[in-house]
């Protein structure tokens, strides 16, 4: 508050602040109401030898700014940014329930139990049945494999080979803590997709346009919006857009020789999202994206 009301008494219009980790946003969003504000990469701001303390850190972005010398850095209005902050917690949670249930194959595995050796959902309703029967106590391979529901009952002379293994008091202890972790990451999972929703309800019809581009499904489209907005002004053309993703090929050359085409540094969580949307589009039948893939 006393930085803002500094600014106000010189008649402060644009500040420009250099992106330090976490450490700018606080600042920017006490002061976006009331000033132009400029986030300025590190990168782009040539540390002159000499300028080494904060001071003369600050005297030095002024003088950038006022010359025109930086372009501000891309930051979404405070709707977009919290729904990047739902989108991005939400996919962590995804990706540790991935982790526990990797976790829980392999202590299976560790116990001789080869249930996904059969059954194609480990976690399914007739899984979850016979993990809670191992979590129990019940070891015999014939009662556990009754315990299968719908078309898995077919294979149930497998799953009397598969429950068959040395399934002790260590390994229903660590399956029984696994299953209450991905329960719980289950239902954040399910909180956080259903506020979400609500927080992306003004851009539905966005939402609803992306999810026609093959590859891309509700939730990749609510993360592309989450990451990038829906006000596409700030990028001149789509190359621009494609450049700050970091999804175009590097251009460096030199005498007629290309020397790579790494792409530059872009959002992590973005990059991630299209690069599984490309892949869902390429593996679509009957589609142009499809079959420009195959003639790539």
């Amino acid at each position: 508050m006393l930085l803002r009301d500094w600014l106000v008494s010189f008649e402060v219009e644009l500040v420009g602040m250099e992106a330090t980790g976490v450490y700018w946003k606080p600042i920017y969003y006490m002061l976006e109401d009331d000033f132009e504000l400029w986030l300025l990469n590190a990168e782009h701001l040539k540390h002159v030898p000499g300028r080494k303390t904060d001071v003369k850190d600050a005297e030095w972005i002024c003088q950038l700014v006022e010359h025109g010398l930086v372009r501000p850095s891309f930051v979404p209005p405070k709707e977009i940014r919290e729904l990047r902050n739902l989108t991005r917690y939400r996919k962590v949670q995804i990706e540790e329930r991935t982790r526990e249930v990797q976790r829980l194959e392999k202590v299976l595995q560790e116990a001789g139990i080869k249930l996904s050796s059969v059954a194609t959902r480990v976690l399914g309703v007739s899984g979850r049945a016979m993990l809670e029967a191992l979590i129990s106590g019940t070891t015999d391979p014939e009662v556990l494999a009754e315990l299968a529901r719908g078309r898995l009952r077919s294979k149930i002379p497998a799953l009397k080979e598969a429950l068959e293994g040395s399934f002790s008091s260590h390994h229903a202890l660590m399956v029984s803590r696994i299953l209450s972790h991905i329960d719980y990451l289950e239902e954040t999972i399910a909180e956080l997709s259903a506020e979400i929703e609500g927080v992306i309800a003004p851009f539905s019809d966005e939402v609803e346009l992306l999810d026609t581009i093959p590859g891309v499904n509700r939730r990749v489209a609510e993360t592309i919006i989450a990451e990038i907005g829906t006000n596409m002004d700030q990028f001149p053309t789509h190359y621009h857009l494609a450049s700050w993703a970091g999804m175009c090929p590097g251009n460096d050359e030199s005498a007629g020789k290309r020397r790579s085409g790494k792409t530059r540094k872009g959002s992590k969580w973005l990059r991630s999202v299209l690069i599984g949307a490309a892949h869902a589009a390429a593996k679509a039948k009957g589609t142009h994206l499809s079959d420009r893939y195959m003639r790539a």
